[in-house]
């Protein structure tokens, strides 16, 4: 989608969110299929991810952090008539509240001092399967969260706001 003109009265509307979302949950996976450990709080470095984690051994990216909605995991939940969710089977390093993620795709948004830049969907895999049950994937599809690289680094901890970030920071 081309980028709307900063006039339009819909990229008026698409800036504006209701509440300041929060970063509940952080989880960094050192190795490939290895266990997400649960953090309170995390470095996160320009054009990597997050320290700690396999992704952030290389530069560049689309896939540098990810993020799932709390508010999905009740969905989820709610599909394979499931009491709750552990964030750490769905393999997202991020979970936040209160901010419709899907409205971040392509935009710059901040989870405290720390600027990321949405990328895209971060699909379920089959993997879902596996850590969920029969049905896992398809339970996951729709909320599966997003994608982002990181445009500023910084420190991040539980509790942390998450805010659309209005001007685009430079990076």
């Amino acid at each position: 989608m081309p980028p709307l003109n900063p006039e339009s009265p819909l990229r008026s509307l698409m800036e504006t969110f209701p509440i300041e979302g929060r970063l509940e949950w952080i989880g960094l996976r050192p190795g490939r299929r290895a266990p997400l450990l649960a953090m309170n709080h995390v470095e996160v470095i320009a054009d990597h991810g997050l320290a700690g984690d396999h992704k952030a051994q290389r530069a560049g990216g689309k896939r540098q952090v990810t993020l799932i909605q709390r508010e999905h995991l009740a969905a989820v939940a709610q599909l394979l008539r499931r009491e709750a969710i552990d964030p750490a089977l769905l393999r997202r390093n991020l979970l936040v509240s209160g901010i419709n993620l899907h409205a971040l795709r392509g935009e710059h948004f901040r989870i405290g001092a720390v600027v990321l830049e949405g990328t895209g969907p971060c699909e379920p895999c089959s993997r879902m399967e596996e850590v969920l049950g029969a049905g896992g994937y398809n339970a996951m599809r729709g909320h599966g969260g997003i994608a982002a690289r990181v445009i500023t680094g910084g420190v991040i901890a539980v509790g942390d706001g998450v805010v659309f970030e209005q001007e685009k920071s430079p990076g």
